[in-house]
């Protein structure tokens, strides 16, 4: 990536001394996301080939951190090249956090809290920014109007429905479509709509939110980001938190304009519908399509949403064929085959000081291993690191330097990966694994998120990755 190597050193002045690929960073937009580090300093770069794209994200970027929104800063950019370096806000998604702070649908209030700073940030991008904005840069269209949802809507026909092997009417489908189309249309959309609000585009950093991936942005009405977000498949929120967080949004959104409840209601889960219909064709293009097995874990949890809706909600308007063809998807073997395949292992990553209490294991599983990391090369002795943990850039250097660190993470991910192994073919569906070390704050966090990191590329396992110490904000003991 000679380019990003340029910019990195056009910006930093100093070169490059590490570039790394973020795992699960390509995952369906086909960018390639790198960290450059060198001299102390940091930046993510993006190579990706749609000049349109890019020179929407790096305008929107600029004009909504002239409005005071937490967007990464734009260091430098070569749209001629598709490429552009952008601040780096670290590595915990709202996703990853909700999953490190939930047992079953028991939200932990932190979770809960992080995700109402997201709503009470939503509009402002979509009311006060998104006044002024430049809708001329937005691709490929600057309004989610009726072409834009017709894409959507038979993105979903032909590459999950088709795919998926759902017999459908296509007449009486397309008849439905015009009228869940003009529900749609009946909502003020003249507001901007981010396009993919969901927990895997904010980043969480000194826990406030932070947030990404805007370029598909355009005019639109309120209701579909935030029907985005609360009814993000995977994230699988429990409907009574998603309730909450849609009445926090309202009352935040009356701070900057006049709310009408019922209006809003109106065309709130018709957005909810087409946002799902959306994710699927996406989920079928990348699997069914482009056979990427892993897309399709997330069908079974699009599919609950669908259900919930089907036994919760009235639309104002009939759609008899859509409602047959969901309803074909809910009892399809071949997509409950889906289900039992999404519902497979969930790995939960510990770091811990063994000054403390050891993690518990509440999934009820028991077992699993701990390992003991104090017999590793401790940067806490060093007066440089501190007020660092094992997640900042030199102490990862630092340990990532040790041969001693390497052989003992071999021989981790050797025993784990045996385990996991083990444990998916006998239909497992909990394995803890716990770090230890005197303070808990660098070996410890250091080996946890190299383990994260590992299996997060692993078909079928789900990574809930915690750091004990961190999360208290405690000062740290030193020692071994």
């Amino acid at each position: 990536m000679d380019v990003l190597e340029r910019l990195f050193e056009q910006h930093f002045k100093l070169p490059a001394e590490e570039i790394k690929p973020l795992q699960g960073q390509l995952g369906g937009s086909g960018r390639a996301i790198l960290r450059l580090s060198g001299g102390g300093s940091t930046a993510i770069g993006v190579v990706y080939p749609v000049r349109e794209e890019n020179a929407a994200f790096v305008e929107f970027s600029r004009h909504f951190r002239g409005h005071g929104l937490p967007v990464p800063e734009i260091y430098a950019e070569d749209l001629t090249q598709g490429a552009y370096l952008e601040e780096d806000l670290g590595d915990t998604t709202l996703f990853e956090f909700l999953g490190s702070n939930r047992i079953g649908a028991k939200v932990a209030p932190a979770a809960v809290e992080a995700y109402r700073k997201v709503v009470a940030a939503l509009p402002r991008f979509q009311v006060v920014a998104g006044r002024d904005l430049n809708y001329k840069v937005c691709y490929p269209r600057d309004r989610f109007d009726r072409q834009s949802i017709n894409w959507d809507l038979n993105y979903f026909k032909y590459y999950f429905l088709r795919l998926a092997g759902v017999p459908f009417n296509e007449q009486a489908l397309e008849d439905d479509f015009s009228r869940l189309t003009k529900l749609l249309l009946g909502a003020r959309n003249d507001y901007f709509l981010y396009r993919d609000f969901q927990s895997r585009n904010v980043m969480l950093r000194d826990g406030d939110p932070w947030f990404l991936d805007y370029q598909g942005g355009r005019r639109g009405a309120l209701q579909y980001d935030i029907a985005s977000l609360l009814f993000d498949g995977k994230a699988d929120l429990p409907p009574a938190l998603r309730q909450e967080l849609l009445d926090h949004y309202l009352q935040c959104l009356a701070e900057f304009i006049p709310v009408d409840r019922d209006a809003f209601m109106e065309h709130y889960y018709a957005h909810v519908y087409v946002r799902i219909l959306q994710a699927l064709g996406a989920y079928g293009f990348r699997g069914f399509y482009e056979r990427k097995a892993h897309f399709l874990l997330s069908v079974p949890y699009a599919l609950d949403n669908l259900r919930w809706l089907d036994t919760h909600v009235k639309l104002p308007v009939a759609l008899p064929a859509l409602m047959d063809a969901i309803h074909v998807m809910l009892e399809s073997e071949k997509l409950k085959g889906l289900a039992s395949s999404a519902a497979g292992l969930t790995v939960r990553i510990f770091s811990f000081s063994f000054h403390r209490e050891m993690p518990r294991d509440e999934s009820g599983n028991g077992g699993g291993f701990v390992f003991d990391v104090r017999s590793l090369p401790n940067p806490g002795r060093e007066e440089r690191f501190r007020s660092q943990t094992g997640r900042d850039a030199p102490v990862m250097e630092y340990l990532s330097r040790q041969a001693s660190v390497h052989q003992y993470l071999s021989s981790v991910l050797s025993l784990v990966d045996a385990s996991v192994s083990g444990y998916k073919e006998r239909g497992f569906k909990n394995l803890m694994v716990s770090f230890g070390c005197t303070g808990g704050q660098h070996r410890s966090v250091y080996m946890a998120e190299q383990l994260a990191a590992h299996l997060r590329g692993v078909s079928g396992v789900e990574v809930a990755l915690r750091h004990v110490e961190l999360e208290k904000g405690v000062p740290m003991m030193r020692g071994q």
